[in-house]
């Protein structure tokens, strides 16, 4: 197998922040009277749009502009969160995007982020390097969100290539079912969070370098 392209899910996955997450949606929930577990989170939250989630959470009908005021408000925590840390992308991620520009292999995000969110990362972990901005593909509330497989349909259009040519990284759920939805040919899970991935066959790996680079280059020539 050789693979053409690759799409990187961006939270738990580029970047280890799903304990940050959980716990801007602990503050945040708390403040309006909710309280999840974290097998709820699982559920729920994990690798799923703002505005899905956001509807799931609540016990009575959100508007348009509630949904916008309460993603944002939740994110600004998140975001003071992140900034309280040294924000850095993933255990060898940045040599082995190197490794893919080098080789000029197509690849791109696609996060269930939004566009604030997005932003963000671009200006806090020097993605310019590696990613273009105008490529990422991101909750831009018209996307479905995972695990429908749109989103990694889109970066597959965005990258020119099909599911049988491309590898997706995901830590999440949904996030695997989305990407086998959307018929990657191979999906290697991020395990950031010591997860119980059980239930899939997919390597699994806590370190970027962990990847075979064998499977970029044809005949198997390093």
């Amino acid at each position: 197998m050789i693979i053409k392209g690759v799409i990187f899910d961006f939270n738990g996955t580029l970047f280890w922040d799903t304990n940050l997450h959980n716990l801007a949606w602990d503050y945040f929930l708390e403040k309006k009277g909710i309280k999840i577990s974290d097998k709820e989170k699982n559920e729920k939250i994990h690798g799923k749009n703002n505005q899905y989630i956001l509807k799931a959470l609540f016990p009575y009908q959100l508007s348009t502009e509630d949904i916008d005021r309460f993603s944002i408000e939740k994110e600004s925590i998140y975001q003071e969160l992140c900034l309280q840390t040294n924000m850095q992308l993933a255990p060898g991620a940045v040599p082995f995007l190197q490794f893919l520009k080098d080789l000029k292999i197509p690849f791109t995000i696609a996060t269930a982020s939004d566009a604030f969110n997005v932003d963000f990362y671009f200006k806090h972990l020097n993605l310019n390097p590696f990613f273009n901005r105008t490529t990422v593909i991101f909750n831009d509330l018209k996307i479905m969100s995972k695990p429908d497989p749109q989103i990694y349909l889109k970066a597959m259009d965005i990258l020119g290539l099909k599911g049988y040519e491309t590898l997706v990284f995901e830590d999440s759920v949904s996030g695997i079912t989305s990407a086998e939805n959307a018929g990657a040919a191979k999906i290697i899970i991020v395990d950031s969070n010591d997860d119980d991935y059980c239930r899939w066959n997919y390597q699994i790996i806590k370190n970027f370098m962990e990847v075979d680079k064998k499977l970029f280059i044809q005949d198997n020539a390093v």
